[in-house]
């Protein structure tokens, strides 16, 4: 693995590339709110064997020094234009673009504003609402109670921001809440770039701060849908099968819009589906190399290696 940043407008995102760097990047990963590139740098690893693969701190995330204020943050199309700013640096001719959660919506946003930068989708469990919501999400005011109102931006802002270290931060947050059912490494590589010394230097906090991570909760005034009617890429669409935040009126919409997507939700699987079949987000990641990079014809690709336990000591 090595760490690279990429300048934008704002500032520098950070990121963790696996494979040629001489190549541009042939699939960027993009995570999910609160968490950070290189909680997924698992899923990634053997597929820098064949390609050049990278992952992004998104704005307010990880390692990236992009400002990030609350209480400016209206929706997710800033993520957007930080993303195509970035490929039009690593990916000018195109990139697989995958993303979880939060990260797979920004997908969309970007596949649907700039089809030229992508050549495929692999999308694990995006936050799709119906088209009504994302409406009223542009009446005066709504976005502002929805950021301090709503279950989950409560939830976010009540995240313990401060720890003795990471291990500390790791041992209390093992088997709890949305890492209940992680499988190794995921939690340990979250931790590593997702806590980090506190400005006061006595202390180690969030490098997502629970009130950015809140922000993202309520700031939802973009338009995916516009984007997923302009999207012309192939899609893999990998949802949860419980508690997905990808609706079955969206899905059922979704499908209709882009018929030939290709849809699986993993049995036993919740919102966290990469981190608990990781295997099912790298081979959707891989049949797109094989096709755009390695040229194989569909049906001819090879999948990746499941067996990595030279890189994280455990089977998928």
């Amino acid at each position: 693995m090595r760490r690279f940043h990429v300048e934008i407008d704002d500032g520098r995102l950070a990121g963790i590339a696996f494979g040629d760097p001489v190549r541009p990047v042939d699939s960027l990963f993009l995570h999910a709110n609160g968490f950070n590139a290189m909680t997924y740098q698992s899923i990634l690893a053997p597929l820098g064997l064949r390609a050049h693969v990278a992952a992004l701190d998104m704005r307010g995330h990880g390692r990236s020094t992009v400002p990030a204020n609350p209480a400016k943050h209206v929706g997710w199309n800033v993520y957007r234009d930080d993303i195509i700013q970035a490929l039009e640096k690593l990916a000018p001719e195109g990139t697989v673009l995958a993303g979880h959660s939060m990260g797979a919506a920004v997908a969309i946003l970007v596949a649907g504003a700039r089809p030229d930068l992508v050549t495929g989708l692999v999308l694990a469990d995006p936050v799709l609402m119906t088209p009504s919501f994302y409406r009223n999400m542009h009446l005066p005011l709504v976005p502002t109670m929805t950021k301090h109102g709503s279950p989950m931006s409560k939830q976010a802002r009540k995240r313990r921001n401060s720890f003795e270290s990471q291990q500390q931060a790791e041992e209390a947050l093992t088997g709890r809440g949305a890492f209940k059912s992680w499988r190794e490494p995921f939690l340990h590589d979250y931790v590593t770039d997702g806590v980090v010394p506190a400005e006061d230097g006595d202390d180690w906090e969030l490098a997502c701060s629970p009130e950015w991570e809140a922000a993202n909760f309520g700031a939802l005034r973009h338009r995916p849908w516009t984007a997923i009617k302009n999207i012309e890429a192939p899609i893999v669409l990998i949802r949860a099968e419980k508690n997905s935040t990808f609706l079955k009126p969206s899905v059922h919409r979704f499908m209709k819009l882009q018929p030939y997507t290709v849809l699986t939700e993993p049995a036993g699987t919740s919102h966290f589906v990469p981190m608990e079949r990781p295997y099912v987000i790298r081979d959707g990641i891989s049949e797109f190399l094989a096709r755009y990079v390695e040229g194989f014809e569909v049906g001819e690709e090879g999948r990746v290696q499941r067996n990595l336990d030279s890189f994280i000591g455990q089977k998928d």
